[in-house]
């Protein structure tokens, strides 16, 4: 019998990216530097950089077949970073994505790199979108994929708007505004259906969920790549 594939799941949060990559046929190990009960697979509470190095000193990485990474986003994410300029706040925020991937580089494995739409500087080799799976959401993501490669698929017209209030203008739409409080953003119960995640009702953890369907797509994107190779 052919073992499973492995992805090793950094900064997992609650496991949307998680979700996926096991409904695309993996065995998931996380590791969060936060307390995650809610997360349903293997998980290692710590600081997910070192535990990476740890993997690659000790040769446990090569457990893995893949290493999927979300690195705190807030310092270059597109909606952190116009709400800041227009409210004249200009916090700081903790930018990981070159350190991350310094260490993915180190792994020698294949690896996804996520983050949003924003100032991140990571290669957008994949940007998917809530509505190439139509989902109730539309959270724009962006992957740089290490070690290997998979085509871009077509990102379809948008219905309509995101459901809330923008600048001061409140418009109806398909879409619901998962993040934040106020202004219509999407409550709990509506985050959890928008998104096809269900194992939590953390508001904090939806807000910040990958939707399972982008790496359920990227899962078995990678698989079949990996199968051509060794053809």
């Amino acid at each position: 019998m052919t073992a499973l594939p492995r992805v090793l799941d950094l900064f997992s949060c609650a496991g949307g990216a998680a979700m996926g990559y096991y409904r695309a046929g993996f065995l998931v190990d996380g590791c969060d530097i936060a307390d995650r009960p809610r997360y349903p697979f293997a998980y290692h509470r710590g600081d997910a950089l070192d535990y990476l190095a740890h993997l690659i000193t000790t040769g446990d990485i090569e457990r893995y077949s893949l290493v999927h990474a979300s690195p705190p986003c807030q310092a270059g994410c597109a909606l952190t970073v116009g709400t800041n300029a227009s409210q004249g706040w200009g916090g700081t925020h903790v930018d990981l994505v070159a350190p991350t991937r310094a260490l993915l580089d180190a792994t020698g494995l294949p690896y996804v790199l996520e983050q949003p739409n924003g100032r991140a500087d990571i290669r957008k080799d994949l940007s998917l979108c809530g509505e190439m799976f139509g989902l109730g959401v539309l959270r724009h993501r962006n992957f740089e994929l290490g070690r290997w490669a998979t085509a871009q698929p077509a990102h379809p017209r948008h219905r309509g708007y995101v459901r809330g209030h923008r600048h001061g203008v409140h418009r109806t739409g398909p879409y619901v505004a998962a993040y934040g409080n106020g202004g219509g953003k999407a409550t709990v119960p509506e985050m959890q259906t928008a998104m096809c995640i269900t194992w939590t009702d953390d508001r904090e953890e939806l807000t910040e969920a990958i939707p399972p369907a982008y790496t359920r797509w990227i899962g078995h994107a990678f698989l079949t790549a990996r199968q051509e190779v060794f053809a």
